[in-house]
């Protein structure tokens, strides 16, 4: 190796560090890229993926269903990635589980078919981002099993639930009847949700806290009344932040807050959304809906929040 330093600043740097010299630090190892083609070859990266390796894929049908199961660090991510014309095609099952695989990004690809579109579960830190999901019988992404701090933004998710049960939920966080689930701080930013969604929009629910809905844009032309599904969003959980939110073609309300168990459902503050409630037929036909109200369980509605049609902004105070 030749050392261009000159002879006395070699002799320093020797005496600077008890009698060594310190090569200076050559460029760090890039990170590995595995390019894949074909559903065989998914299965393989997936199942080797490490942390700070890429996922490529090309643009092409992958069917099947898809498992990561390999956690990846903050400082590390994995990514997954394709265009909108990667298409991930199940006929049954998920199309993507990432189960355990925590400091996952999964970018740009579509997911298709089978029963649900995107899970996650007991995962922490995922990133979805800029991917489109539809054409499944019930939810298009689902934060489960305690994943906590997952992103979902960008995305276009529509045509979901249907199996005709009102189990197509846009997006949901958590699980029904169960404290247990701690899938907290997710946050839902500036998504397409719908149409033909046959569930919420957004459903977030109970045991889970600090979930953020932000910027998206809402169609609920889907609803079918099953399962109580009769708005946008539902919020179940705690501490959630519903900000600058678009929505349109509700069968009732566009927001609604529920406690189904003692001490969830409270602390949604919401703030800067537009509804237009044109053709709802529900029997309350709220922008924003809330179900429990009081000192114990506290719901702030901002004045910045308008609506157009139905029978009014909301049933609680308006916070100025």
């Amino acid at each position: 190796m030749r050392i261009s330093m000159p002879l006395t600043s070699l002799l320093a740097a020797a005496t600077a560090t008890g009698g060594l010299l310190l090569a200076a630090p050559g460029p760090a190892a890039a990170a590995s890229t595995v390019e894949v083609t074909t559903a065989a070859q998914l299965k393989t990266a997936l199942a080797n993926a490490q942390p700070g390796a890429t996922i490529h894929l090309a643009d092409g049908t992958y069917t099947g269903n898809f498992d990561a199961t390999t956690p990846a660090t903050a400082s590390a991510r994995i990514t997954l990635t394709g265009s909108a014309r990667a298409v991930l095609t199940a006929g049954g099952g998920y199309g993507l589980h990432l189960d355990g695989a925590s400091y996952w990004t999964v970018s740009g690809l579509t997911v298709t078919g089978g029963q649900k579109g995107i899970v996650i579960d007991a995962a922490k830190g995922v990133i979805v981002d800029g991917v489109t999901v539809h054409g499944l019988a019930m939810e298009g992404v689902h934060f489960r099993h305690s994943s906590t701090d997952g992103v979902i933004r960008n995305s276009r998710i529509y045509d979901t639930g249907n199996d005709g049960g009102g189990m197509g939920e846009g997006v949901y966080v958590g699980t029904a009847g169960t404290l247990s689930d701690r899938s907290d701080r997710v946050q839902i930013l500036g998504n397409t949700i719908g149409p033909d969604v046959g569930g919420e929009n957004v459903d977030v629910k109970e045991g889970t806290t600090g979930t953020r809905i932000i910027g998206n844009t809402f169609d609920g032309s889907g609803l079918t009344g099953a399962n109580y599904d009769d708005s946008w969003v539902d919020v179940k959980g705690n501490d959630v932040l519903v900000q600058d939110n678009t929505g349109a073609r509700t069968s009732n309300d566009g927001y609604q807050t529920h406690t189904q168990q003692p001490g969830w459902g409270c602390g949604t503050v919401f703030k800067g959304n537009t509804s237009t409630l044109t053709g709802a037929t529900g029997p309350t036909r709220l922008a924003i809906d809330v179900t429990n109200y009081g000192t114990d369980c506290e719901t702030t509605v901002y004045s910045s929040n308008t609506v157009t049609d139905g029978k009014g902004l909301t049933n609680v105070q308006v916070t100025g």
